[in-house]
Parts: structure tokens; C-alpha cells; sequence
């Protein structure tokens, strides 16, 4: 590596070859770590003001013709639909936390009045036996329902349908395929390949002033963590700040004094 001499300071500029090339290597990669972070922390932001502003807004007429691209748009925008439960077709997620207590959330199908589509509603949280393996008893109101509550529209990179079925607690069988009545995940394209109707893309959490049915409905915020977020961002750019400083410091090095030169 090239030196260089600063003779009035007494030190010498002498990096060493490994040393630029982890400096090389880190200082990108950490500043890649912190936008990632940072962009992450944006991202949530903008999906809590969404989810904000839609709980103080006016209820939306629930969509029928709803279009592949629109999905998206309609995530937590508060919405009102009419119609009447499915209890045959519903079913429990399990694995819920409310309290530090673990149950379940209840998922039942609404046909839409005047409609043959159907809509899943998350009717809220509802406490598990103290054996796992004994399904809790719930009541599911009949007649017309209005519900009111936001979209939800479930994940397609994580959930997936629990592979195990147990035969004593399955309660529809479509040909082949049983439905299962605990869920592990929820799975939009599997419930909609098992059940004999037209179900949205979207599904609705039941608000908690809705009378149809509901449960404890103590919604979690889509989005946690955007302080973590923002501080992971800002220790990815303190790491690449130091690893320059730190390159900077161990390339200087003392100029070892010369004899005088004779006249």
C-alpha cells in the first residue's frame, strides 16, 4: 500500500492490505444492514397510519367485484357487510395470545346478503381447555348479521395448513379434502379449494363495538418493533462509522526519528 508522510506530525500513513480489505468489505455491507433497517421502520410507519386513519373512518360497503390488483388496498380499511354465519364451515386458530393466556381465534364464514360469496370473519379470541386436544364450546348467532370491522388480508408467504389431520374432530369432508376444525395458520387458497362456495380474498376482524357475534376482540397493532427498527438502523451505521475510525487509527504509525545528516 502507498504510504504517506506527514514530517510535521511525525507519523506516516501506512494502511495495511488486509486491513483496507475488511474495511472495504464491512463499511458497505453495514451501511446496506442500516438502510435495510431504517427502510423496514418506514415501511411499518406507513401501515400504522393506515391502520390508524381506518379505524377512525367511515365504514366502506364491503367489496363484491373485487379485482386481484385492488387486494392490497384494502388492508385495514374499515368496512360493513350484512349477512348470515356459516357455523358448519368455520373453524379455530390456534395458538392465540390474550393476557398471557393461549386459545384461539374464531373464524367463521358470512354468506353476504343478496350475494353467494362468502366473507371470513375473525370473531376474536376465545380461552382453550386445559387439554389441548379438547375443543372449547362457543355459540354462533343465526339470522342476519350486520358486521363492522376491518379488512384483513392474510399472508401468502407464511401460512400454510397444518398437514395432520385428526379424523375423531374433523368436521366437513369435500370429497378427499377434510376441514379441519383448528387451523395452525391460516390459508386462504386451502380453505377455498375445501369448502362448495366463492369465498373473498379478504376476510374482516370483527370491531369491538360490532354486536355480531364477537368475542374479545383486543386487536394487536399490525406493526410493532419500529423504535427496535430505527435503533438496529442507527448501530448498523454506528458499526460502519467505527470501522472507518478504527481503519483510520491503526494505518497511522510514528516516523522513527533519523540520525542527523553530516555537513
Amino acid at each position: 500500500m502507498k504510504k504517506i508522510q506527514f514530517k510535521k506530525h511525525g507519523v506516516i500513513f501506512s494502511p495495511s492490505l488486509v486491513g483496507t480489505m475488511v474495511t472495504i468489505i464491512c463499511i458497505p455491507l453495514f451501511i446496506k444492514f442500516g438502510l435495510w433497517q431504517y427502510n423496514k421502520a418506514q415501511q411499518k410507519l406507513v401501515i400504522q397510519a393506515a391502520y390508524n386513519l381506518a379505524k377512525t373512518d367511515d365504514a366502506f360497503q364491503f367489496p363484491l367485484d373485487l379485482k386481484q390488483n385492488d387486494i392490497d388496498q384494502w388492508n385495514y380499511k374499515k368496512v360493513t357487510v350484512s349477512g348470515v354465519y356459516e357455523p358448519k364451515y368455520q373453524f379455530l386458530l390456534d395458538n392465540q395470545v390474550e393476557g398471557n393466556r393461549v386459545g384461539y381465534h374464531v373464524i367463521t364464514p358470512l354468506k353476504i346478503d343478496q350475494s353467494s360469496q362468502y366473507v371470513l370473519i375473525n370473531r376474536g379470541w376465545i380461552l382453550g381447555k386445559d387439554t389441548h386436544t379438547e375443543l372449547p364450546v362457543f355459540n354462533t348467532p343465526t339470522g342476519k348479521q350486520t358486521v363492522i370491522g376491518q379488512i384483513w388480508v392474510p399472508s401468502k408467504k407464511i401460512f400454510t395448513l397444518e398437514a395432520k389431520v385428526n379424523n375423531k374432530t374433523t368436521l366437513v369432508t369435500q370429497g378427499s379434502q377434510p376441514l379441519q376444525p383448528v387451523w395452525q395458520n391460516m390459508n386462504m387458497s386451502t380453505y377455498k379449494s375445501s369448502v362448495p362456495f366463492e369465498v373473498s380474498d379478504l376476510a374482516i376482524k370483527l370491531d369491538q363495538t360490532s354486536q355480531a357475534g364477537g368475542f374479545v376482540r383486543n386487536w394487536q397493532v399490525p406493526v410493532e418493533r419500529i423504535a427496535t427498527n430505527i435503533g438496529y438502523a442507527y448501530q448498523w451505521f454506528g458499526f460502519a462509522l467505527a470501522t472507518l475510525l478504527i481503519y483510520i487509527y491503526m494505518s497511522f504509525n510514528k516516523v522513527s526519528a533519523l540520525p542527523p545528516q553530516k555537513q
